[in-house]
């Protein structure tokens, strides 16, 4: 393979490496959407196990003891159907999808920048050479 035919091979892998990257990255920003959307939006909850009546509650973060944090004590059912732990979840699973889309997104950017300077100073090297001869 001549030498010109690699590079753009190189920078083709790099520009797939960058889109994988920005694709995590997207996919992390949709868990971070999701967890917001969990812990600020309002929501209904049915009061009775028939399903007969719904009861309006709070997002978990607007509120203080109110219908999403006191539980079934005073006979609500809030706590129990947006609880901490499922938005923690989500959470948690954008941290391995950002990091690594980050890293990729970052290789490849790197990689397409560094052989895009490379060729540039191949191109100056042969100018100065055309220069001294």
């Amino acid at each position: 393979m001549r030498s010109r035919e690699y590079d753009l091979d190189f920078r083709a892998k790099a520009r797939r490496t960058s889109a994988w990257g920005v694709g995590l990255l997207t996919v992390a920003a949709l868990f971070w959407t999701w967890c917001a959307l969990l812990l600020l939006t309002p929501y209904q909850v049915e009061d009775r196990p028939d399903g007969r009546s719904t009861r309006e509650c709070e997002s978990r973060l607007s509120t203080e003891y109110g219908t999403a944090n006191e539980g079934l004590q005073r006979g609500d059912w809030c706590q129990d159907e947006r609880d901490w732990p499922e938005a923690l979840l989500i959470l948690g699973l954008s941290v391995p999808a950002a990091v690594a889309g980050t890293v990729l997104f970052t290789i490849g950017t790197l990689s397409g920048r560094m052989s895009a300077h490379a060729e540039a100073m191949r191109e100056l090297d042969g100018l100065a050479d055309a220069r001294n001869v």
